[in-house]
């Protein structure tokens, strides 16, 4: 799919969303119809976005629309991130290497485990009283 028009893709991580639109253009990063600076307001998260555009060097040469939801501002910058690597990948095949390398095509399994009975969270116990 080399040199298509519009790309999209889907990133997700823990319970968040990323629906990814891609088209050639001059770097514009619009999340849920605000500035991506905007809506990712904390530089760790703002730098886990880019960081696909950074390692493949195309940062100002792609608009990118994203609509993320669900779970929190971690999960849908990560979800994001995905989303936007897999968009690369779909617009040139040759950056697969580069984006595999920096572990950037991989989903991250981890979810949040399930509260079981008789116990106040997932692992955590009451406190044992012997007497």
């Amino acid at each position: 799919m080399a040199d298509t028009e519009q790309v999209q893709s889907v990133g997700r991580r823990k319970k968040s969303v990323s629906r990814i639109t891609m088209k050639r253009g001059v770097g514009v990063v619009n999340v849920n119809g605000r500035a991506f600076e905007e809506y990712f307001t904390i530089p760790r998260h703002r730098s886990l976005v880019a960081a696909p555009l950074d390692v493949t060097g195309t940062r100002a040469s792609y608009d990118i629309a994203v609509r993320v939801r669900g779970g929190g501002i971690t999960g849908q910058a990560e979800a994001t991130r995905l989303g936007i690597a897999r968009a690369l990948l779909a617009m040139d095949e040759e950056r697969r290497r580069t984006l595999r390398s920096h572990g950037m095509l991989t989903r991250d399994p981890r979810i949040v485990e399930r509260k079981k009975p008789g116990r106040p969270k997932a692992r955590k116990r009451f406190q044992f009283s012997k007497r």
